[in-house]
Order: C-alpha cells, then structure tokens, then sequence
C-alpha cells in the first residue's frame, strides 16, 4: 500500500482537494490521543494509494497541536510521498511550509492551486521554472472546478525520486548546520540529519528533549548557534525565518509575475473593506448570523430546520412510529414491560436524538457555506481580540453564538477551533449559554415567582455569558489551558463561490458523526432513565408504576436531596425540584414536564408551565427560585449535548472533566446566590454555609486575578509522546 500525506496550509482548498481525489471512499477519525480530526481515503482509481490528510498547518513548527501531529507523522510514520497543496494566489506565504516538508528528505508533489483565481487576477506562474528549481513536480489545479486533477492523479501513482534539499539558507547558517550535523550523526537516522540538525539550530524544544544530549554535546551545540546569532544580531528561529522567505522571495522573482494594476485592490479586498470595517464588521457579521439563525432554528416561515425539527418530533417520532410500533407489538403479543422499553425507552430515546438532526444539518449546510466561501476566516480575525482577553479563541465566538439555538451544534460548531486547548476550553464552557431548550425553565420561574418579568430571561443570559468569561479567565490560568498562546496566523483567502458537492459532503460528515455518537450514548441514558422512572418497589417488590412519585427516580430523588440543601431546596419540593433536575438530563424541556408530574399530576403541561404556577410559587421563594434557575442553566447539559461532547473531546476523561466542571460550576454559583441573597432577603439565618458560601466568594476572585501559570506550552508534552510513538 502506497501512503501519500495531504499537507498544506489552512484555507489553501486542502479538503477540497481531498475530496475530490478520494470520493466518498473516506475514513474519519482521530489521531491517537488527541482531538484532531484524522481523515484517510484510497484515491480514485488506486486501491492500492491512500491518502491522508494531515491538520492544516502554516509551518512544521510545533505552536499548535495540528502542527504537532502533522509533524510526528511525517517524521515518524515516513509517508512514501507528499502531496503538498500550496494557495496560487498567496504562493509567498504558502511555500514556506513546501521548503520545510522538502528538508525532510521525502518524494514532494506540488500541486499550485486556485490556478483560475490566478488566471483571472492576470498573473503568471511558469510551473516548469518552479518545478526546477525545487526539485519535485509542480502540477497546476483548482480543487473546487476539478481542474488539472487528473494529471495529479497520474503524478501521484507514478514512483517519485526523493526531492532535493532547498539551498533556503545562507553559508554562515549552512556552515553551522553541517556542524551541527556531524554532532547528531550517531543519534538520528541519515534520512533526518539534515532536518534535526535545522530544529536543533532553532533550539526546537522538542527536538532537543528527544536527541538526549549530554552536557558536552549540549555546550558545542549552544557555541554553535550563538556564534551565528552574534553574527546576524538575531535569534537563531527569526534567522532561519527571515532567510527561507529571502530564498523564496528569489525563487519567485525568477518564475512568478504580478500584473501591474491601477488599484493593487481585488473585488475580495474591496468587499473586506466592508466585513472586516471597524464599524461595520460586527453589524454585518451579527445580521448574517441571524440570518442563518433564523433558517436553521427560528421561528418563522423561513426556518426549514425547524419545520424539519418539528415534523420529525410531533410526526415521525410523535405518531408514525410509535403508532406503528406500537401495532407491531400489540400484534406480537409483547408484553408490557417490553413494550414501555421499546415505546417509552428505545424509540423515545432515538426520537430525541433524530429530533435534532434537521436543525443540525440546515445549519452545518449554511455554515458550510461560510467557510468554504472564506468569510468565516473573517469573523474569527474579528473576534479574536476581543475573546483573547478573556482567554477564548475569535472562533469561539461560532459555538456560543449557535448555542443560543441548541447547545448541541453548538458544540459540534468547536471543531472549526485549530488550537486544541481553546477547542477544549469552548467545549466546556459552551453549555452555560442558555439554549432553546432552557426557555420553558426560564418561562415557568418567571411566570410562577417573578410576575412574568422581562428581565429574568435577559439575566439568563446575561449570566450565561459571565459564566463563559469567568471560566474563561479562570481555566487559562491553569497548566492544562495555560502556555504561551500561539500565534494567531489567520489567512485571509479571496472570496469564491462554494461548490455544492463540498457542502453536502462537509455537510452529512457533521450530521452522519452526531447521529453515531451522540445517538449511541443518549439512547444508553434514555433506557436507563426510563427503568428509574417506570419501575418503583411497591409492596417490597419491583413492578412496573405509573405514579412517578413512588418510581425509582422518586426515591433516587429523596435519596439525594440532602445534597441540594445548601443550595435552598429543602422539604418537600427537595425531591421534587431533584427528580426535575435529573430528568432534565433527557433533555431541559423535562423539567417543566415533570414539575406538571410531581405537582399536579397533569402530565404533558404547556410549554411554560402555568397550569403548575400556583403550586410552584407556594415552593419556591424567589431567591430559592434563583438557586435552582442557575443551577440548572449552567449544570451539565441534556445527554445528547453531553454525546456532543464526548465525540468533540474523543475521550471520556474530558468528557467527564467538562461535565463535573459544569456542575461544580452550578453548584458554587447556585449555593452563592442562595445564601448571600438569603442573607440580605432575611430568608437565611447566618449559618455555616453562609461561611462557605463567602469562602468560595473570595476563592472565585483569588482565581480571576490571580498570576496564571507561566510554564512552557503544554503541547511540548503531547509532542514528546506523539514523536516517541508512545
């Protein structure tokens, strides 16, 4: 089997190019260890050569972890060639990375792509003058017309000789690095001297911990590079930079011309005049959001994903099936314990996680749209200083904006996110945003205890947000979230039209991957909930119950009470307000419902609650109100959320430390407002959860102001294990 790795800068039509050449013969993963998309594919016509596409990358240096895994693969795995895919109309930048992949001594194809967005700007690139002086074939493409990939097609199933190395460099540098290579020669195999002797110059951190140097070779090694450095007045990294870019700005002035132009603006640059406007950006990018906001989840004649959303759940799901199915066991004969499983269990739980499916897949398609487009790379350079401040990604902006609709997509929206820790960070703090599904929650309190006020739903968000921001500041400062933040290198790619072919296929990879993950992991939980709330011991037995106040949920609900009490949720509305609060988890509209349950009896309740008004004020004073609304706004979301974050996170360990992090959020949160605001409402006596309550108060500022930690980029300890196999 033949192995070609896919490398290329982001924004460069690198998925583009995938698949086009693999079709939907794909494989979609993740890298072992980590939350990096990994995707392979056997190219068309060649089920003997796979093809595997790396992370977009800008450089072979490890500031992200993209990087990191693009490039223990490479120097690791020994791919038989590469492929790498360079953006025509930002070649300078772009073959930075190409003069890095060559001096890892491995077969290079280059394929220069938008060749007709540099037809149509009237430049000229002279392929045969490139491909000469890099030494490896140079094939003109475009990814989205499908231009030129059958001569790649044919360039890549042809055996390729070894590119030779680029003369990036200048004597005084090659003179040190041929040093420097005789110093490694018995540490790294000869393929890869040349390489490790370039990382050793830039004092590459991970490179260095893994050639083990004694303190010997450790002192030659640093007079080498500080003669160097003495010489050009700089650090050995910026040297390097400065001189490959001086090479590549040579190799262009030989083979690439501009056209000389009136105006140096393109009909791209013109429209960034408007979307990237100090004034404008943000009115522009909140008015397409609500466009796409309004199509995928609102509420008006527009809004196709909610039609479909609707159809499903009150149609398929509320009575094809489970009519049909239940015609089918009548027939069968099945008895009733199997058929509340099927029914109440099985099919209740496929239906909430199908419910979300057309929702998701209108807006993944309209997101698709706009990055495929180019604006999306825009919104992030946008967003990025104001979210720095708070320690969040400008694309973190996405997920917390989609999340107002559904914490679900939301989520989903985090894998745009390059950076793993900030990818991370978003997965766990995006569920504090109040979603749709929270605003029957919302709409009960403030009808029963607030007299129908406004402004309870905008503190809901209100404090949804702060949530985000102090998480935010607080998770930074920790080791895990902590480093030196990489920098932010944001292409700016020309504006083109998106090819459907790319949209449904981005789009049905998306949705395809929620329905897999989140469906398996919701439908485990349903059936578990369903047996705690149909089953119950009456008569020193176990059977079957309707009355949820003597089912297993029940007594589970009296059972752990006792630890909500500190948050206000004490006699008889304790068990009740924690059976709502666990069925919750089914999905947040459930706690309404089950107040209409445990209170009344009544079943299916409106959608607000107000059949149950008069019971739940008689409950619930209004601070005891606002415990249990922030409780259960910002605690662990609904299990197809957390299926969500479990497919995001690609490991349970995260998964569990988003989850508990949430609810020991809430739970904080919740036990402050309790009994500080019981404290000044006179409906909490001082006690020792007053103490504890101004004790984690003063604990949450000592956090937010705290000196975060300074260590090196966590990433260097992923590296070392990606690059030593372990």
């Amino acid at each position: 089997m033949k192995t070609i790795a896919l490398a290329g800068n982001p924004n460069s039509g690198k998925t583009t190019l995938f698949n086009a050449l693999t079709g939907s013969r794909q494989h979609t993963g993740n890298w072992p260890g980590v939350t990096v998309e990994k995707k392979e594919g056997r190219l068309k016509n060649h089920e003997d050569i796979l093809i595997q596409d790396l992370p977009g990358i800008y450089s072979l240096s490890p500031y992200t972890l993209e990087e990191v895994v693009s490039r223990a693969y490479l120097v690791k795995e020994q791919p038989d060639m590469v492929l790498d895919i360079v953006d025509g109309t930002n070649i300078e930048r772009n073959l930075y990375l190409t003069t890095q992949l060559l001096e890892l001594n491995l077969p290079v194809v280059l394929a220069v792509n938008m060749a007709d967005m540099v037809r149509a700007s009237g430049n000229t690139l002279d392929l045969k003058k490139l491909s000469a002086v890099l030494g490896c074939p140079v094939i003109s493409i475009s990814a989205l017309k499908k231009e030129g990939l059958d001569e790649l097609t044919a360039e890549l199933a042809k055996p390729q000789p070894t590119g030779h190395r680029p003369d990036s460099f200048e004597p005084q540098v090659l003179q040190a690095l041929e040093e420097i290579q005789k110093l490694l020669a018995d540490k790294v195999p000869p393929r890869l001297l040349y390489w490790y002797a370039v990382k050793a110059f830039e004092c590459d951190e991970r490179v260095l911990e893994e050639l083990h140097l004694d303190p010997e070779q450790t002192r030659r090694l640093e007079a080498i590079v500080t003669k160097v450095e003495k010489e050009y007045d700089d650090d050995a990294e910026s040297i390097l930079t400065t001189q490959r870019y001086d090479y590549i700005e040579q190799i262009l002035a030989g083979c690439f011309t501009k056209r000389a132009t009136a105006s140096s603006l393109t009909w791209s640059d013109k429209i960034d005049r408007v979307v990237t406007n100090r004034w404008l950006a943000l009115p522009v990018f909140v008015l397409v959001m609500w466009v796409i906001y309004t199509i995928a989840m609102g509420q008006t004649v527009v809004s196709i994903g909610t039609m479909g959303t609707d159809w499903v759940n009150d149609v398929l799901f509320g009575e094809w099936i489970p009519n049909g199915v239940e015609t089918l066991l009548t027939t069968l004969g099945v008895g009733e314990v199997f058929s509340s499983l099927i029914q109440d269990g099985i099919v209740a739980g496929v239906g909430a996680v199908l419910g979300f499916v057309p929702q998701i897949l209108v807006l993944f398609f309209l997101l698709s749209i706009l990055e495929d487009c180019g604006y999306m790379s825009r919104v992030a350079f946008i967003m990025d200083r104001l979210f720095r401040r708070f320690g969040l990604s400008g694309k973190s902006f996405i997920p917390l904006l989609v999340a107002t609709g559904c914490g679900v997509p939301g989520i989903m929206a985090s894998r745009t996110i390059e950076q793993d820790r900030d990818r991370k960070l978003t997965v766990m703090t995006t569920g504090f945003i109040p979603c749709s599904a929270k605003m029957p929650i919302i709409g009960l309190f403030a009808g029963a205890v607030f007299g129908q006020n406004a402004w309870v739903a905008t503190s809901a968000f209100v404090i949804g947000i702060a949530a985000v921001v102090v998480s935010g500041i607080i998770l930074k400062k920790f080791k895990v979230f902590a480093g030196e933040p990489a920098p932010f290198v944001m292409e700016l790619p020309a504006y083109h039209w998106p090819t459907l072919t790319n949209l449904l296929a981005s789009t049905w990879e998306r949705g395809w991957s929620f329905i897999k993950r989140a469906g398996t992991l919701i439908l485990a939980s349903s059936i578990v909930l369903w047996f705690l709330q149909s089953f119950g011991i009456v008569n020193g037995s176990l059977s079957l119950v309707e009355d949820n106040n003597v089912s297993l949920l029940a007594d589970l609900g009296r059972m752990l009470a006792w630890i909500f009490v500190p948050l206000g949720w004490a006699g008889d509305m304790a068990w009740k307000a924690t059976v709502a609060t666990f069925t919750g988890l089914i999905a947040k509209e459930e706690v309404v419902n089950t107040f209409g349950v445990l209170y009344a009896g009544l079943g299916e309740v409106s959608e607000e609650g107000t059949e149950i008004w008069a019971a739940v004020a008689a409950d619930f004073s209004a601070v005891t109100a606002w415990s249990f609304l922030i409780f259960n706004l910002l605690c662990a979301p609904c299990f197809a959320a957390m299926g969500a974050i479990r497919r995001e996170m690609n490991n349970w360990k995260w998964t569990l430390a988003s989850i508990g992090y949430m609810c020991g959020f809430a739970y904080v949160v919740s036990l402050m407002v309790y009994q500080i605001g019981g404290l000044f409402t006179g409906e909490v006596a001082f006690n020792v959860f007053s103490v504890v309550a101004f004790a984690l108060l003063g604990l949450l500022l000592v956090l937010l102001f705290r000196k975060g930690y300074s260590g090196r980029d966590d990433t260097i300890h992923t590296a070392m294990a990606l690059e030593s196999g372990k």
